[in-house]
């Protein structure tokens, strides 16, 4: 009943034990992850922008059912605090990048719409950001994203 339990510490741990291979598989993944994450925060630099605001126009651009999203649902796609993203788009919204309009079927709710400047730049940066990941196709297998997945 207990041939998968694990006893380390003073905690019972059920489940199989990890072994050296998986932590060479987890270990490649985060390397390849940090590698992704620092061309990303290279090239959002070199166009121009912080990262984070590269993070905000790809997740307004990329919302699904739509071009635009409001303020929590921002907050939530960046994992990030409510009066953080607030002051994010703040940033953004000073430098051109998008707009805020007063949703017309909640006035309670906020969108956030790209502009043409920032479409421009998270056209460029998405451009240079599939790429990337076309380059990385043999170590991540991303989900519902067929065109990287489907190559064989």
């Amino acid at each position: 009943m207990y041939h998968n339990m694990i006893y380390i510490h003073g905690l019972f741990i059920f489940g199989n034990p990890v072994k050296k291979t998986d932590f060479e598989a987890l270990s490649e993944f985060r390397y390849q992850l940090r590698r992704f994450l620092r061309f990303s925060e290279d090239a959002a630099q070199a166009a121009g922008i912080t990262p984070l605001q590269y993070q905000l126009l790809l997740q307004i651009k990329g919302f699904r059912g739509r071009n635009w999203a409001h303020i929590g649902e921002l907050a939530e796609r960046l994992q990030a605090k409510h009066h953080g993203t607030v002051a994010l788009i703040s940033r953004c919204e000073s430098a051109g990048l998008v707009t805020r309009r007063a949703d017309p079927d909640d006035k309670r709710q906020v969108q956030v719409h790209l502009t043409g400047a920032g479409e421009r730049i998270l056209t460029r940066l998405a451009q240079r950001h599939r790429d990337e990941l076309q380059s990385l196709s043999d170590v991540f297998r991303v989900a519902r994203i067929t065109a990287f997945n489907d190559r064989d």
